[in-house]
């Protein structure tokens, strides 16, 4: 006689058996986890960065370099400082100078897309109804074009520039002005194998992975929608409970609007960081490690379409 598959144990029996597994012991952090785990909030997954010649269309994940102390909220100073600390190793920033870079190596621009689209290389950028209006169609053009972005060009001034892991190793020129006519002039330099050397300020930013490895070790680090801070229940789990915490408002996404540490040491902030995962919030933690491969192959996919 067939026998009948075992039917999948009740969500409550399983987070008990996950609240054991995790070691938390007691009423209150298993009655945490319960609680949270059943929080029905909009969490969003965080967006893969899509290659794009602005800086500000990916991560600003540069801004860890230099968190300001205000930057992050919570009910304890200490624990906002100790929160603040474990970001701000999360990125490393190198800085190099070179004295002579072909600037048709570039393939970023300092801001952001001023009408909202993304443009994978200068070449698409170029292509639109503003840059046409340049005509860079000759030397001389070229010549005026790049000027106008750099004012120095013709006494070969440094200029500066930004490269992010996160980013695919792209090179940014940090000028946020004159993006069209910087754009149309080295799309201009590449179609007629024009090289233009300049000597340049590279700032680098590298995810650092001892960071990262410290602050999973440490924190729950998941971010959050902007509702949860009007939400009863998980408002109630964070305060009702006194649970240390510390938050840092995040940009250009409403759904992912503030990202929450919580301090895995301390037991009833491990058993919501626990509970708030199982509830759906993302792990920042797991999407930075991810990153990096992600834009490397998008990006990899992108030149290997272009040639």
């Amino acid at each position: 006689m067939m026998s009948l598959p075992e039917p999948m144990p009740p969500v409550t029996s399983r987070i008990a058996r996950f609240a054991q597994r995790l070691g938390l012991s007691g009423r209150s952090p298993r009655q945490i986890l319960e609680r949270a785990s059943q929080i029905r909030l909009p969490f969003a997954p965080l967006s893969e960065s899509t290659p794009s010649i602005f800086w500000h269309d990916g991560p600003c994940l540069q801004r860890f370099v230099d968190l300001p102390r205000s930057a992050l909220s919570g009910p304890i100073q200490e624990d906002k400082a100790r929160a603040r600390a474990a970001l701000t190793r999360l990125v490393r920033q190198e800085q190099s100078n070179h004295s002579a870079l072909d600037l048709r190596q570039i393939d970023g621009l300092g801001g952001q897309s001023a009408d909202g689209t993304t443009y994978p290389t200068f070449e698409a950028f170029a292509a639109t109804q503003a840059c046409r209006q340049l005509r860079v169609i000759s030397y001389n053009d070229f010549v005026r074009t790049i000027t106008a972005a750099l004012p120095d060009f013709q006494s070969q001034a440094l200029i500066e520039l930004r490269q992010a892991s996160w980013l695919g190793e792209r090179i940014y020129w940090s000028g946020e002005h004159h993006a069209e006519a910087f754009a149309c002039a080295i799309a201009y330099a590449r179609l007629r194998g024009l090289e233009v050397n300049l000597p340049c300020e590279l700032i680098d930013y590298r995810l650092d992975a001892g960071g990262l490895h410290a602050l999973d070790n440490e924190y729950h680090a998941v971010t959050m929608p902007a509702q949860a801070w009007d939400d009863r229940e998980f408002m109630s789990l964070l305060l009702d409970a006194k649970i240390p915490y510390a938050r840092l408002t995040l940009l250009r996404n409403a759904n992912n609007s503030e990202l929450l540490l919580l301090d895995k040491r301390q037991p009833a902030a491990n058993a919501l960081g626990e509970g708030l995962k199982f509830a759906g919030a993302p792990d920042m933690v797991r999407y930075l490690h991810d990153l990096p491969q992600i834009t490397r192959f998008r990006l990899g996919n992108r030149m290997a379409c272009a040639d």
